[in-house]
């Protein structure tokens, strides 16, 4: 099931890298070959019945010109038609015969020789995928604020570390930031799930009102920034819009409660 999975994941890479290509200006005539070759491949297997129904696009694919004129749109659809086909792709060995005599050179398709010059941004790929992919379960956990299951560390881990590139990639452009954190800073945080954790002092008829908006302010950083590690931005307005946090709030363990629903937010995303 894995491979599978991945087949489709690196799909869904080359055609993001595409799209991103395409919307920059920028040529993508390295990624436009790798296409034809899966498609051509998938072609080589029309006798399942799961790619005989896209056999009008793979056709138009392979023989008009329908990538010329292709857009967002064609590409999107590309994609969503054919990702779940990546996975019938047989392992094939390429057979080169050259002019000397009985001498073949043989050589094994890799998927990672497909990559297109143009999708070697690590960085852009994986974004990408994150805010394309919101309905993974695990970002979708880290979007609402829910804690990860060694599972979805495992799912995270096999498409940033595998899928999308390696962890090497991935550590060169962000270091040792845990995935979650990367995740969350990608998608933030749901409103409601912010204001589900920061509930009892944003409905709490104790408060004062620029207490509540001081917790507002909070819950808006958070919502924008998916969490809130460094605390100095309290000092800075919006926040101080109405006073400094020692000023607003006289009765400090008010504010610790505040502090530890942060720390808890936070903590969400400290993975892996």
């Amino acid at each position: 099931m894995r491979t599978y999975k991945s087949s489709a994941v690196r799909f869904d890479a080359l055609m993001y890298g595409i799209k991103l290509a395409y919307l920059a200006g920028k040529k993508y005539r390295k990624a436009r070959t790798d296409l034809m070759k899966k498609v051509d491949a998938i072609a080589g297997v029309a006798n399942i019945p799961e790619i005989m129904v896209q056999s009008e696009l793979i056709n138009k694919i392979l023989h008009t010109d329908y990538l010329d004129n292709a857009g967002i749109v064609e590409f999107e659809n590309i994609r969503e038609s054919l990702r779940s086909l990546m996975k019938y792709i047989p392992k094939r060995v390429l057979r080169y015969d050259t002019n000397f005599e009985d001498d073949v050179l043989s050589v094994e398709w890799k998927e990672s020789e497909l990559e297109n010059d143009d999708l070697k941004n690590y960085k852009a790929k994986a974004e990408f995928y994150i805010r394309q992919h919101q309905d993974n379960i695990a970002i979708a956990k880290l979007k609402h604020n829910k804690p990860l299951s060694q599972t979805d560390i495992e799912s995270l881990e096999q498409i940033l570390w595998s899928d999308l590139g390696t962890k090497d990639d991935y550590e060169a452009e962000y270091g040792s930031k845990p995935l979650g954190e990367f995740v969350r800073e990608i998608v933030g945080l749901d409103m409601n799930a912010a204001k589900e954790a920061f509930s009892e002092y944003l409905y709490n008829t104790d408060l004062d009102s620029s207490q509540i908006y001081f917790v507002n302010q909070i819950v808006e950083y958070i919502v924008h920034n998916g969490l809130m590690k460094d605390l100095s931005v309290l000092q800075e307005a919006p926040f101080t819009d109405r006073g400094s946090v020692v000023k607003i709030f006289t009765d400090m363990n008010v504010w610790m409660g505040i502090r530890k629903v942060i720390d808890s937010i936070n903590e969400n995303a400290m993975v892996a």
